[in-house]
């Protein structure tokens, strides 16, 4: 398929967007006084004014949001359209394109993954490993098939977070490993998942925003062969159609040759 970081980068804002929570500021934020503007006549501007005596803060502007203690310009409301929706076709289009990212190495590298020992893009291994149960035997997988220096670089990418997710339980941060792609859990769940950088996805399940972190294509992924030979039942191929999304084709290019010189002789 097509890749368009287009059409990637929109599907997976919005996407994204759909896990926002609700927030807004108090309607009575800034209000919470009692002032009332002094009116004109005394060389002062019109604001409303605290009332009293005895205090710094009588006679001090209130409500505007100009003023301290005052309230904000457009107050935020929990009514504001926080999900999206996204159309199905431009869904599919954007995990094509993300699918066929995996498969090339400069885009693979671009993510600033380690894949210059791997032996081929994609990386398709055997179904045995869905079948394993002990991290340590899914640690011995990953070096046999040169991909433990990924997750070295995940290791050595632990740093503190910037700003006040520090204080919200949010302190540190790490690098994005590769991503396994099984067909069928008999273990490789319990085997993987305490790696630190490796994300695990069923192959019926895939998810953009796991694919493709930050709008970025181009993961590396690790398929076994039953989830890798599923893919052409999901998506299709380019002679025949999706078996299990209705009426969807594999997108194809407008120009299926770039070289005009022959075009046009």
């Amino acid at each position: 398929a097509p890749m368009r970081s287009d059409v990637l980068n929109f599907v997976h804002d919005s996407l994204r967007k759909n896990s926002r929570q609700p927030y807004a500021v108090s309607s009575k934020a800034g209000h919470q006084t009692s002032a009332e503007s002094w009116g004109t006549g005394r060389a002062v501007a019109r604001i409303p004014r605290v009332r009293g005596g005895g205090t710094h803060r009588s006679g001090q502007g209130a409500f505007g949001n100009m003023c301290r203690g005052g309230h904000m310009y457009a107050p935020t409301k929990v009514w504001r359209r926080w999900h999206r929706r996204v159309n199905v076709q431009q869904r599919r289009f954007a995990m094509c394109s993300a699918i066929a990212a995996t498969g090339v190495p400069a885009l693979v590298m671009a993510r600033g993954h380690r894949v210059d020992k791997i032996p081929e893009l994609p990386l398709v291994v055997s179904g045995n490993v869905e079948k394993i149960k002990k991290t340590k035997e899914a640690v011995k997988v990953l070096k046999k098939l040169r991909a433990w220096s990924d997750i070295q670089k995940v290791y050595q990418s632990k740093r503190n977070r910037a700003g006040r997710g520090k204080m919200r339980n949010r302190r540190h941060i790490m690098k994005r490993g590769p991503i396994i792609v099984y067909k069928k859990d008999d273990g490789i769940t319990r085997a993987f998942r305490n790696i630190p950088g490796i994300t695990l996805l069923n192959v019926k399940y895939l998810n953009i925003l796991k694919l493709a972190p930050g709008g970025h294509m181009g993961r590396f992924t690790i398929w076994t062969e039953g989830a890798f030979r599923t893919l052409d039942k999901l998506y299709g191929t380019w002679k025949t159609g999706s078996t299990m999304k209705k009426g969807f084709h594999l997108p194809s290019s407008k120009m299926t040759n770039t070289d005009l010189n022959r075009l046009l002789t």
